[in-house]
């Protein structure tokens, strides 16, 4: 689609406005041009050129002014001067009367422009598939449904209001027309050389606009990634190296823009040079070729002629700024443009079955897949079944395809080969809305909406009570910590709930899902990225959410899989090895080595840590120890001069060795704790 057929199609969706500002327009070009037939004999009068009766009867005047004049024909000659001026007041009151009513309706229609491209690219944003978002950046998708759309919907603007200018252009030359025809003829050949002096600059207007375009891409695409990488910048000390980055695309979109409006500012005077040398080559070209016709005319008509021609020049003057103006625009057009087609972008065909509750289970059935744009396949040849009620847990190194298998069944993606089955039926066949709104999603990359932490919860859910949120907030182990949040439940969380700790974003997000009731869970490495204490709680919660649930799990560690009813191990994009743990133990296969790694490592790690706890230990019991044996020789010596002495130092070793029996005990406690019998085994 062509830039001026998208003009025309969102144009077309509000015809009734667009009639209006175009009669209004018409009207002003209408009135305008009466008021400038009209002021002539006022000049005329006040430069003391009194006009024959003949003039304004029709002896030496064209039909169209005589029109004009007619109804003051009867008047007396000195009520006429006085009616006249009354004539032209109330015309140049209509005349900016509908030039400010075509302002107000082309603003409107302008912004009603403006919301229909924002709504048509908001509604491609939230249907187009995933992978549309893998290929663009974020800051161009900003810069386009804002800046670029606005700049669109100017461009609708514009193109009225040229529309305008050319139907009052047209008024005018139509009057040059009605006083001499050849003369006009003339005049319209040396008016288009006016046009033709500024086609250049309508050419750089062109260039200048899409090198502004995308300055503006580049400057919202790196000020996107210093607002979200603040944290990675102060980190490393680079904020001097950020803000030199995007200085100089900031000096750039400047020098852009300043060349745009030098363009655009060198019209006006080209304009008016080029109207003056017109309307002077008109006088010559009059006085030589149509020195005879001249000579006919009378002093009222001449006047009127080069009155109505001066008029007229600006309004060429204003045209040419309007084009140039356009063509300044027609890069964010082409953007727009682009951004709005759905021909070059993937949707879901989305099915008619309206998903209702599952009664037998899912099934992968000969799934491969590959993303768009790459030819290597990411899943080859999956066969997995997930009977209801039961939990499949898929274990692999990175990159082996767990996280892909999770988003073909909420039809994030399609499969290319194969098919996902709920109850027998494949599930681009279901509604995809009724589909996804059966399914809780929790994932190591927790989401959180600048919102309060009740919005947050309630996201899933429409008309939820407070006891509903507060009840999800408790089986997530989250109330404890959002009372101590400073409004609490109301409590603002920033972009991304930046105010939370990892382990905190997740119970949220698991209240959340547990708030939603989803029948089918999918658990994506959703502890992986959290401390001991925080997986602990995370993981309690986990274990009350996909209760009875059908559930989809993906972890690397795999103390977190071992409950599963089955576990699928995947490599390089198949499934090598399935069963339950025990099972998979007994096979010494892929599952066993990492098992024997993983907790290989870990025992590794406590042994270490051990290590330490046992000289902190040792330091402690020597400490006390000598202070102890320090105060018992000094009663052994009889070094002591008084009772109280003697009393203050028993004393004092009785604490000793109170406070090293309590160091023996934690020590003793600290190596007998399940997590550590769990490791002697």
């Amino acid at each position: 689609m062509s830039s001026h057929k998208l003009l025309l199609k969102f144009a077309k969706r509000h015809p009734g406005w667009i009639i209006i500002s175009i009669a209004l327009g018409f009207s002003g070009a209408l009135f305008n041009g009466i008021s400038t037939i009209l002021i002539v004999p006022i000049l005329l009068n006040f430069l003391g050129l009194n006009l024959p009766e003949e003039e304004l009867t029709g002896g030496g005047s064209p039909g169209l002014v005589e029109g004009l004049l007619a109804p003051f024909n009867n008047l007396p000659e000195e009520s006429r001067i006085y009616a006249m001026t009354g004539a032209i007041l109330l015309t140049l009151l209509l005349k900016n009367l509908a030039s400010y009513l075509s302002t107000l309706s082309n603003g409107h229609l302008s912004r009603l422009l403006t919301n229909s491209l924002r709504r048509e690219g908001l509604r491609i944003l939230l249907e187009v598939n995933l992978d549309f978002y893998a290929q663009m950046r974020i800051g161009d998708l900003i810069n386009r449904i804002g800046q670029e759309i606005n700049r669109t919907a100017q461009s609708i603007k514009i193109s009225i209001n040229i529309l305008t200018i050319v139907l009052t252009i047209l008024v005018f030359i139509g009057l040059l027309i009605r006083i001499s025809w050849q003369l006009t003829l003339a005049s319209t050949g040396l008016l288009l050389l006016v046009g033709l002096a500024n086609q250049f600059s309508i050419v750089r207007a062109k260039f200048f606009g899409k090198a502004l375009a995308q300055n503006s891409r580049d400057y919202s695409n790196a000020l996107l990634d210093v607002l979200t990488g603040i944290r990675l910048i102060k980190a490393t000390s680079n904020e001097e190296q950020e803000y030199q980055r995007v200085e100089h695309l900031i000096l750039e979109r400047e020098r852009a823009e300043f060349k745009s409006q030098a363009n655009n500012a060198a019209v006006p005077p080209i304009n008016e040079m080029s109207g003056i040398v017109a309307v002077l080559s008109i006088v010559l070209l009059s006085r030589v070729f149509f020195a005879e016709q001249v000579g006919s005319f009378s002093v009222y008509t001449m006047s009127t002629y080069l009155f109505v021609l001066f008029r007229l020049m600006p309004i060429i003057g204003q045209l040419n700024g309007a084009r140039n103006s356009y063509a300044n625009a027609i890069a964010s057009v082409d953007l727009v443009d682009d951004f709005l087609r759905r021909d070059n972008k993937n949707f879901i065909i989305n099915g008619v079955i309206p998903y209702s509750h599952l009664v037998k289970g899912i099934s992968f059935e000969n799934v491969s897949f590959k993303y768009p744009e790459h030819e290597n396949l990411v899943l080859n040849g999956i066969n997995l079944w997930i009977p209801k009620g039961t939990t499949l847990a898929l274990v692999g190194a990175s990159g082996a395809g767990k996280s892909t298998v999770a988003d073909l069944l909420p039809r994030f993606y399609d499969t290319v080969e194969g098919s996902i089955k709920i109850d027998g039926t494949d599930i681009r066949d279901y509604d995809v809305r009724t589909l996804r709104r059966a399914m809780g999603i929790v994932s190591q990359d927790t989401f959180l909406f600048n919102d309060s932490v009740r919005n947050n919860i309630a996201y899933a859910r429409s008309n939820v009570t407070e006891d509903e949120i507060i009840e999800a907030a408790k089986r997530a182990n989250a109330y404890e910590f959002i009372l101590r949040l400073p409004q609490g439940l109301d409590t603002q969380l920033g972009d991304r709930g930046v105010l939370l700790s990892g382990g905190q974003r997740q119970r949220l997000a698991i209240a959340r899902a547990l708030l939603q009731n989803p029948e089918i869970l999918i658990l994506d490495e959703a502890t992986s990225a959290l401390d001991s204490v925080s997986e602990r709680l995370v993981q309690e919660a986990i274990d009350d959410l996909s209760r009875d649930r059908t559930t989809l799990v993906i972890a690397h560690r795999l103390s977190t899989v071992r409950k599963a009813d089955q576990i699928a191990v995947m490599e390089k994009g198949q499934v090598v090895e399935l069963g339950n743990h025990e099972e998979l133990m007994q096979t010494s296969g892929y599952y066993a080595r990492l098992c024997a790694m993983q907790f290989a490592e870990k025992s590794q790690m406590s042994g270490l840590s051990d290590r330490k706890a046992i000289a902190k230990t040792s330091y402690e019991i020597r400490t006390r120890l000598n202070t102890m044996i320090g105060s018992l020789r000094l009663l052994v010596d009889g070094m002591l001069d008084t009772p109280e002495e003697e009393t203050e130092l028993t004393e004092e070793a009785y604490y000793s060795a109170l406070n090293l029996l309590k160091s023996l005990e934690s020590f003793e406690t600290g190596i007998q704790s399940p997590e550590e019998l769990e490791v002697a085994r």
